[in-house]
């Protein structure tokens, strides 16, 4: 179960339900002593960014508050832990369970406000034999 939460961790970080993950510096500043340089998306903590690597998350992970897909603090998202029991139990069923078949291969994707397949991304589900 690491590693599939490494794998849900990963696919968070490219595809992060919140917006803040889209984030870029449009401008050098300087804040309580940290220099972000305009266009940075923090490559420090995530080397590669397009790359799907789910082991970035395995030892001992990102940088603390490098990765927050559910926000952090006071401002939270309420349904984190929901969220992460249902993929904890989502995810290994249906990986183990069916094989995916695209109703649109090569299906085109928007990017805005967040990015998602043009047309939703129809699949069929088969059950794999036992």
């Amino acid at each position: 179960m690491k590693y599939s939460w490494s794998v849900a961790s990963e696919v968070l970080r490219i595809s992060t339900p919140g917006f803040g993950g889209f984030r870029e510096a449009i401008t050098d500043f300087t804040h309580e002593g940290f220099t972000v340089p305009k266009g940075s998306k923090n490559p420090k903590y995530f080397p590669d960014p397009e790359k799907f690597e789910p082991s970035r998350f395995q030892g001992n992970g990102p940088a603390p508050y490098a990765f927050v897909p559910f926000g952090g603090g006071p401002r939270m998202c309420p349904g984190n832990e929901y969220a992460r029991a249902v993929i904890h139990v989502f995810m290994p069923n249906v990986v183990t369970k069916f094989r995916w078949e695209k109703l649109i291969p090569g299906e085109n994707m928007i990017y805005y406000p967040a990015p998602r397949p043009a047309r939703g991304l129809p699949v069929i589900l088969h059950p794999n034999k036992p």
